[in-house]
């Protein structure tokens, strides 16, 4: 951050690279006190690639809705994420299935990310909330054969 070869940068350069560097500690700063921010905001992170939440609605809240929006409605603006509210093409629990596994256009694919157990629970609670009444749940054997 902070050149220390006074060789090859004079005065003016030098003030420049310091105070270019200065500039930068606030944001390391907030970096470092991001973790205890969300802790005590009661965030929770998953470690490592996979995602830690087991429950559908758990699933949908942390990793779901910040594209499809907390009540299914979904989105337009920087993208298209469409709306899983009343949504016919949720009527096989394939699709859902499918998608989630393995993305499609903007949606990036979270099989790798989920479990077979974590993919059939979000894709119950989608099919299931926001105004979708579909009852023949998909079950882990069902997430496995998609794979």
């Amino acid at each position: 951050m902070l050149r220390t070869n006074l060789n090859s940068a004079g005065p003016k350069t030098m003030k420049h690279q310091i105070v270019g560097g200065l500039a930068a500690l606030p944001i390391l700063a907030m970096l470092g006190t991001s973790a205890a921010f969300a802790d005590s905001a009661g965030v929770n992170f998953s470690e490592g690639r996979t995602f830690s939440e087991q429950s559908g609605e758990e699933l949908y809240t942390h990793v779901c809705a910040a594209c499809h929006m907390g009540n299914g409605q979904g989105a337009i603006g920087a993208g298209h994420y469409p709306a899983l509210a009343n949504n016919e093409n949720l009527l096989s629990a394939g699709y859902p299935t499918y998608i989630v596994l393995h993305g499609q256009k903007g949606m990036p694919p979270f099989g790798d990310m989920m479990s077979d157990d974590q993919v059939a629970a979000v894709v119950n609670y989608v099919r299931t909330h926001f105004g979708n009444d579909y009852q023949d749940a998909a079950t882990a054997q069902d997430v496995k054969d998609s794979r």
